[in-house]
């Protein structure tokens, strides 16, 4: 197998600066191992020396040092112009959202929180480094572009006006290359970026700062966060905003597709490969090939089959059933999960070779209880919406009912929140929102029990309210906002059984 660490796509020129021996000559190792040239320096002082004998490609920097903190650091080098170009990643134990905005609006590109680990490390090098390599690339472009038709200009015997517009043009899309990329160096811009995402939140802009990081690169991302919380709009954001979004972006949820079918959705099959193929399928890997897929529940993917997905990750070839040629594919993998990944390695249920190969650059949602000054935010777009669809004129939301809203731990997240919001237009009389909600959450948040086992006491409270029917507009599906397939297959996965009698379906 091949270890993912010992692969580098970017060598570069580092500058490391940190005060404390252990960790500067863990970093100095880390990155030399991957092939890159590293030049250490255990001060603030001692890396202004170290820039007079020649510029890095990407500079990693304590925050805590003696001489000079990294902020100030940082704010010296974007001042001068011949090093206000370089990424500069901050490496601390300082891991508050304050100290991380801080960073960013001192001119740091990304944040590596202490203790760090070494496939962190590189993962975050290599991105940055890749990105640099890249802004690079575009530029040489355009330059080059720009000095052959400012030749054919001298050439002609005259103002040609064709060649001035295509002058004037190239000038417009080297401006507009050189927008798109200084996000690296600016500040972060997190408002109304992604078209249905929505938040002011610190710790929601962080994320959405992390997701602008990578989206123009082919980088494997993977998002966690609870049911509810809207990953599945963040992966589609990270398509909309990289290199591959006119190709498409192929779903695939792991925890709806029967395992004995799930390898032939994936991987396709041919024709007689097993009782009930009469024809041949192509499956979603090659549907998405010079693309996207998003592996949504990730968590779920039967451990039998991680092996041919971490084969076709690692060397971009699979086969389909029934046919031993191998085919292979150009695709970049976005996978989510609401299930904690490092506890199902160590229970053995996921490969930790998947996991790491999976997880190069993670990407936390945050749950809406800790977002709540986003709820009136989303409350106004969501009463929008189904006052709308609805032929309803709801203009009008009330202090108190905001206050309520912001009070309750939403269980169910955003998805929980959009649904008080659609039954609460349904029942507002007049145009004032009128909302209803439990005194208490359904069930009990940070109780320190597992998200799955938190996840099967809510479904089986909520089936007990509803006399466990499934379907239908007064069935448990529709108040956990699922389509009723989904919730079979989840309570076939989770074990819950109604005693005695079978599910009700009407």
């Amino acid at each position: 197998m091949t270890n993912s660490f010992a692969e580098s796509t970017v060598n570069g020129n580092i500058l490391v600066v940190d005060d404390t021996p252990l960790n500067l000559g863990g970093l100095v190792t880390i990155l030399s191992e991957r092939g890159h040239m590293v030049r250490p320096a255990s001060s603030a002082s001692m890396a202004l020396r170290t820039l007079e004998a020649g510029l890095p490609d990407l500079i990693l920097l304590d925050i805590r040092m003696p001489d000079m903190d990294g902020y100030e650091l940082c704010e010296k080098l974007k001042s001068d112009a011949r090093t206000r170009d370089i990424p500069i990643i901050f490496i601390s134990a300082l891991t508050e959202v304050d100290e991380k905005v801080k960073g960013f609006e001192s001119g740091g590109v990304d944040y590596i929180a202490k203790p760090f680990q070494a496939e962190e490390v590189l993962a975050r090098v290599d991105t940055h480094l890749t990105l640099r390599r890249y802004q690079a690339g575009l530029e040489d472009i355009v330059r080059e572009r720009t000095v052959e038709l400012q030749q054919a200009l001298e050439k002609a015997e005259g103002l040609n006006t064709e060649l001035q517009d295509s002058l004037a043009e190239n000038e417009r899309l080297r401006e507009k290359i050189q927008v798109e990329h200084v996000y690296l160096q600016e500040e972060i811009r997190v408002d109304h970026d992604f078209t249905d995402i929505i938040g002011q939140n610190q710790e929601f802009k962080y994320m959405l700062f992390k997701v602008r990081q990578v989206a123009e690169t082919d980088t494997t991302v993977l998002i966690t966060g609870e049911t509810g919380t809207g990953k599945e709009l963040v992966a589609r954001a990270l398509h909309a905003a990289g290199n591959r979004k006119d190709r498409p972006l192929i779903k695939v949820n792991c925890a709806t597709l029967p395992a004995n079918l799930i390898e032939s959705e994936l991987f396709g099959h041919e024709k007689g490969a097993f009782t009930g193929a009469v024809n041949r399928q192509i499956g979603r890997f090659e549907l998405a090939d010079g693309g996207t897929i998003f592996l949504d529940e990730i968590g779920e993917l039967p451990l039998e089959l991680q092996p041919k997905l971490l084969r076709v990750i690692q060397e971009g070839e699979f086969e389909r059933l029934g046919n031993p040629r191998i085919h292979t594919v150009d695709v970049r993998i976005i996978a989510a999960t609401n299930r904690d990944l490092k506890q199902a390695v160590l229970k053995e249920r996921f490969r930790q070779d998947l996991y790491y190969r999976l997880n190069v650059y993670p990407v936390s949602v945050p749950p809406l209880r800790d977002r709540s000054d986003d709820i009136p935010l989303l409350v106004n777009v969501f009463v929008q919406k189904y006052s709308k669809k609805l032929g309803k004129q709801i203009d009008r939301v009330p202090q108190k009912t905001l206050d309520v809203l912001q009070s309750y731990v939403w269980p169910g997240n955003i998805r929980e929140l959009e649904n008080v919001v659609e039954r609460s237009v349904i029942t507002s009389p007049d145009n004032t929102l009128r909302v209803e909600l439990p005194s208490k959450p359904d069930f009990p948040v940070h109780t320190g029990k597992t998200l799955e086992h938190v996840e099967r006491e809510y479904i089986i409270q909520v089936l007990n309210s509803k006399d466990w029917r499934v379907s239908g507009p007064k069935g448990a599906a529709a108040i956990l906002g699922m389509n009723p397939a989904t919730l079979r297959s989840r309570m076939s996965k989770l074990g819950i059984q109604k005693p005695h009698k079978k599910l009700t379906d009407q």
